[in-house]
């Protein structure tokens, strides 16, 4: 019996056959029962195309590849997103199933073994197909998400914050648990796009909401879901491209993401004024630079830390200006002062303690003399 015969056998049988891998369906595929009204019509549609689709390629045989696609064109992009391809392979199966069985009630031999044997070529290229339709959905939800998650990346950088980007977020899987960090520095050289990939896979490897993307220049990660600062800005710093990586204080909130992005990216445009600054460093330790680069919030925030505690203690103030006026020598301020070098070396621990900076260390020292110059400057004192 040719092709064409073994269709004609079949074409009767195509509407009970439907109704069977329907009725099986319901019977075995737990996940079908759960489906709703709509997206039970959607699933029996391509199972019903399938089995159309069977008979008319046993009567046109060279027109496999179109044909089975076609299975999917009733509706490939609701059935994507409808079922897995793992259910998909379920659904084929038990079509494909039902098909056998009706096969199987053929009394003639010959034709049970031509058929079996189409079958089988026939559910190969159906897999073939629905992997297609998979990998097509797939490549064209990740390039939408990516587009999306640039827009919402340059809104927070823009401040441009409503419930419509809120809800892009969302969509983009962020969890809204957690504390957030902002990491930022220059893209890898050559494919900026595998850069962002990899920082993506990094994050979902280790559990962190990540948005990212490039805002001119210079590449942002927005993570969430973070318990370790550090550790996360270390883990996302070795994925971006040469240069200093700056990362944000710890934040509580989405609303506190673009005043965090505006001094991140201020803070790494000056980072390279501090050479031996760590990778990555923080927004913090660059408070120095910020000052000199005419920042007004992060004046006020060294003048909050160091200036104001200090102006509040005289005798600190004095002891702290005197050591770094004397060489940082706690003998010669000391005798400066017509004081013991114990009772210095306990006035600058105590700065130290109250500041969060320690007048022996060079880096804190030129800190705390940035600090109290804009505090001399900006309340007329001396």
């Amino acid at each position: 019996m040719d092709q064409l015969q073994l269709s004609a056998l079949l074409l009767d049988s195509t509407g009970a056959l439907s109704t069977a891998a329907t009725l099986r369906m319901e019977t075995e595929l737990p996940w079908y029962r759960e489906l709703g009204a709509e997206e039970r019509s959607i699933v029996g549609s391509v199972a019903q195309a399938g089995i159309r689709a069977f008979v008319e390629w046993l009567r046109e045989p060279q027109r496999v590849a179109e044909i089975t696609a076609g299975v999917f064109d009733a509706a490939p992009r609701e059935l994507a997103r409808v079922i897995t391809l793992e259910q998909t392979v379920s659904l084929v199966r038990t079509t494909i199933d039902v098909v056998e069985e009706e096969i199987e009630s053929i009394s003639d031999q010959a034709t049970r073994i031509a058929l079996r044997d189409a079958v089988l070529r026939y559910s190969r290229e159906i897999a073939f197909s629905s992997a297609v339709v998979y990998a097509r959905a797939a490549e064209a939800r990740g390039a939408w998400d990516a587009r999306v998650e640039a827009l919402v990346v340059d809104a927070f950088v823009r401040g441009d914050l409503d419930t419509t980007v809120l809800g892009r977020v969302s969509a983009l899987g962020w969890s809204g648990q957690g504390s957030i960090l902002l990491v930022a520095g220059s893209p890898p050289a050559g494919e900026p796009e595998l850069g962002l990939a990899i920082l993506r896979r990094t994050a979902a490897n280790h559990g962190i909401d990540l948005l990212t993307g490039i805002h001119g220049s210079v590449m942002l990660a927005i993570a969430g879901r973070v318990s370790d600062p550090m550790r996360i800005a270390r883990l996302l710093a070795v994925h971006f491209g040469p240069g200093p990586v700056v990362a944000s204080d710890e934040l509580s909130g989405l609303d506190a993401v673009p005043e965090a992005a505006r001094i991140t990216m201020q803070a790494l445009r000056v980072a390279h004024a501090w050479p031996r600054a760590p990778r990555p460093v923080t927004t913090h330790d660059l408070l120095p630079e910020l000052c000199l680069a005419g920042d007004e919030q992060a004046q006020s925030a060294l003048i909050a830390a160091v200036f104001d505690p200090l102006a509040s203690d005289p005798t600190l103030l004095a002891t702290v200006t005197t050591f770094l006026e004397e060489t940082a020598s706690l003998e010669a301020t000391a005798r400066a002062m017509f004081i013991h070098p114990n009772t210095v070396r306990y006035r600058l621990r105590r700065a130290a303690e109250i500041s969060g900076y320690s007048p022996q260390e060079a880096r804190d020292a030129y800190a705390i003399r940035i600090a109290l110059t804009l505090g001399r400057m900006r309340t007329g004192t001396s």
